[in-house]
């Protein structure tokens, strides 16, 4: 009798794990079962680098100085939604999922160095014909950005930073999808396994207000994350720290530098806008109270009201990009 109780009671863990795998499985899912919310025009997929890159160009051909918008980890064109919809109307806006993110997914070589994604922003550059353009970047998009602007100087007239990469995170608060995707073991459940609570816990954290996330937000995180090889990607990635490597070089930045952050980042700690401004010599910062680690997202009308006048200013020696 306590035999069958204690055999009874042991197979509870394996009922539960059972329930738990069957309720949350999400394998990955192809481009193509994703496209049709993700990707309906503007978007295309450009041939680049081995890769079909999601990619969005909007706005006016005739403009002189394109802004590029760059993601952060884990994230997708569409955060810059809100800053696109207002800037297309009168500026070339081009955004797109980096190797790794979104529907563009993992690049084929497995080369995920800070040079390759400054040779990407270069080669998408020269693909779009585009000289010279301004860029801004989100977290891990922001060493992007610096750092193309450090190795590629003739290809970056200004930046904009925002809670970006680049220092020790010093973070208060690691969203629990990143600290899970640092586990081996997990790692291999969840290329299969995926609970969307997990997804929205995550995306609530980066959040100042965690209110101000939405459904549709919480929706685009989870699917993107699911998109065929991501997850696998996202492990590996996650174990790295590209840009913290690379901290002093971020003062041989000599373009003109907006540094935009939130006053709440608990995985970017406000104390590194600080480091952004004392490195790069002709920069200026704006700390956006009541924000988190994703300003552009979370609140884009006040945040791009703040960018504004530095995207539309007038370089010494060029015409003024405003319209």
């Amino acid at each position: 009798m306590i035999g069958s109780i204690a055999l009874a009671a042991a197979g509870v863990p394996v009922v539960l794990a059972g329930w738990f795998v069957a309720r949350n499985w999400a394998p990955d899912l192809p481009v193509a079962a994703l496209a049709k919310r993700w990707a309906p025009p503007p978007s295309v997929f450009v041939p680049l680098q081995g890769m079909q890159v999601h990619l969005r160009d909007t706005g006016p051909r005739d403009d002189g100085l394109p802004i590029i918008l760059i993601h952060g980890t884990s994230s997708d064109l569409h955060t810059w939604d809100g800053w696109v919809s207002e800037l297309a109307a009168t500026r070339r806006v081009v955004c797109m999922d980096l190797p790794g993110f979104g529907l563009t997914g993992p690049a084929p070589d497995d080369d995920y160095s800070p040079e390759r994604y400054a040779r990407f922003i270069v080669d998408l550059l020269d693909h779009l014909e585009v000289p010279r353009a301004i860029l801004a970047g989100n977290s891990f998009g922001g060493g992007v950005a610096w750092f193309t602007a450090v190795v590629a100087p003739s290809r970056v007239a200004r930046l904009v930073l925002l809670d970006s990469a680049g220092y020790p995170l010093a973070s208060v608060s690691v969203p629990l999808g990143f600290r899970l995707a640092r586990l081996p073991l997990l790692n291999i459940v969840g290329h299969y396994v995926l609970p969307r609570r997990l997804i929205a816990a995550s995306v609530r954290n980066v959040y100042g207000d965690p209110a101000r996330a939405s459904q549709a937000t919480i929706d685009r995180y989870y699917d993107m994350t699911r998109r065929v090889g991501n997850r696998a990607f996202l492990a590996g990635h996650m174990a790295r720290r590209y840009f913290e490597k690379l901290s002093g070089r971020i003062s041989e930045v000599t373009q003109p530098t907006l540094i935009l952050w939130g006053s709440l980042d608990r995985l970017v700690a406000p104390a590194n806008a600080e480091r952004f401004r004392a490195d790069i010599a002709h920069s200026e910062l704006i700390m956006f109270d009541g924000l988190g680690h994703v300003p552009q997202e979370e609140a884009p009308e006040m945040t791009l009201a703040a960018a504004l006048p530095f995207l539309c200013a007038a370089p010494k020696g060029e015409p003024s990009t405003g319209r």
